[in-house]
């Protein structure tokens, strides 16, 4: 019998659905201190073990534990989804790299909380199935330690299992790997890069119209300088003082490229050549009023190529350093916690996240996923591979979907 019939019967003859709600209540029941509370948990434990049993003991060997814990963890679909991408790729995914703000969280639908069920789907593959989570995101260092210890617990962030890209790739943070624990990405730039970077840092702020300076707040990076807004995100407010702010940015990069360059006219430079290379901040630039028609001088677009402008409108306005993005720093990532081969499931939502799916996908090292809010050009990646894309805040099913590939993974394995 095949491992299609297998799983066939498995769905057909067995109420796995039952099967997945007692285990959803056994593993997300809240800690209580009630006997009767306590008594239902054990009740739900020991019917998911009978239940468990049965499928166990209708397929013999170790075929029957393994697909009991498919059949517990995901539905008739997302285990078929799960055989189908075996049967593409012919391994399963090895590490976990996982944006964070709109992809396992979504402000829209979860309050903006990491449900309860994606964290302990990651915590399982984890410590269950032996599989690295690489959380890959643009916040700084410190907000990402805060909510990971308080979602997946102190013990599994420090067990070497655990790292955490973050400012896109500025730095990569692995607890309990020694001297590898913190890497700095940023002090390998050359002198040219960072010192643009830290140039506009400094004045970022105190140098800035009264408006951005007002309207505005630096956030607290270790390297990238990003300016958020002191509104609503998405608001019409939080947009004028973004837009405005892009120009200031962008002038302050000319001000310190003419510096180390000698141009007559850096800001000029710099507007004509981010607005030339991404039409949203050429529509920002025209929203602020300002112009964007100087000259760019060769060495002026050779500094630029290495300066790294974004965008997210009614959000932020960033300068990065363009060698640090995500894809270099889930490498770095990748080799800190000793995945050398590896075949990684990406999930995200944004152009960021865009450059490791496509760095997945050029060197044949894993698939991805995306929720269906992201950006178009996600979105196009995404279903033009395997099609991958969730609804907002549902991180959770393409976990089972992960999670099952790597159970039927190991009955294929074992089988050969």
């Amino acid at each position: 019998m095949t491992l299609y019939d297998r799983l066939y019967e498995l769905y057909a003859e067995f109420d796995t659905e039952t099967l997945r709600a007692y285990r959803e209540f056994v593993d997300l029941f809240p800690p209580l201190d009630s006997r009767v509370a306590l008594d239902r948990w054990d009740e739900a434990n020991a019917d998911l073990t009978e239940r468990r049993d049965r499928i166990e003991r209708a397929f013999a060997g170790p075929d029957g534990a393994a697909l009991a814990e498919v059949a517990a963890m995901a539905d008739r679909e997302s285990a078929f989804t799960a055989l189908d991408l075996h049967g593409k790729h012919g391994r399963a995914p090895n590490a976990l790299v996982l944006d964070v703000d709109e992809t396992l969280r979504s402000a829209g639908d979860t309050d903006n909380e990491i449900p309860r069920e994606t964290l302990h789907l990651l915590t399982e593959f984890a410590e269950a199935s032996g599989v690295p989570l690489v959380i890959c995101t643009g916040q700084t260092l410190e907000n990402v330690k805060g909510f990971l210890i308080q979602g997946l617990g102190n013990e599994l962030v420090h067990s070497g299992d655990v790292s955490v890209v973050y400012e896109a790739g500025a730095g990569v943070f692995t607890p309990g790997s020694g001297a590898d624990t913190k890497r700095l990405l940023y002090d390998e730039l050359d002198d040219d890069v960072r010192g643009v970077v830290d140039r506009v840092r400094d004045g970022v702020l105190h140098e800035a119209p009264d408006r951005v300076r007002r309207g505005c707040h630096l956030q607290g990076n270790e390297f990238n300088v990003t300016l958020k807004p002191n509104y609503e995100t998405g608001s019409d407010d939080a947009e004028a003082v973004i837009d405005e702010a892009m120009v200031h940015l962008l002038d302050l990069v000319g001000v310190a490229a003419g510096e180390r360059l000698g141009l007559d006219d850096g800001p000029a430079a710099a507007r004509a050549y981010y607005a030339d290379a991404d039409p949203e901040i050429a529509g920002a630039i025209d929203r602020a009023g300002a112009a964007a028609d100087g000259d760019v001088p060769e060495a002026a677009a050779t500094l630029f190529d290495r300066l790294e402008v974004a965008l997210y409108r009614a959000d932020a306005a960033e300068l990065a350093a363009a060698d640090l993005h995500k894809a270099a720093g889930v490498e770095a990532s990748l080799d800190v916690l000793g995945v050398d081969d590896p075949f990684v499931c990406v999930m995200g939502d944004s152009k960021s996240d865009l450059r490791v799916m496509e760095w997945a996908a050029a060197n044949d090292a894993g698939v991805a996923a995306a929720p269906e809010h992201s950006s178009a050009n996600v979105l196009d990646h995404v279903r033009a591979t395997d099609d991958l894309v969730f609804a907002p805040g549902a991180a959770a099913d393409v976990l089972r979907t992960m999670y099952a590939w790597r159970c039927l993974a190991d009955l294929n394995r074992d089988a050969a």
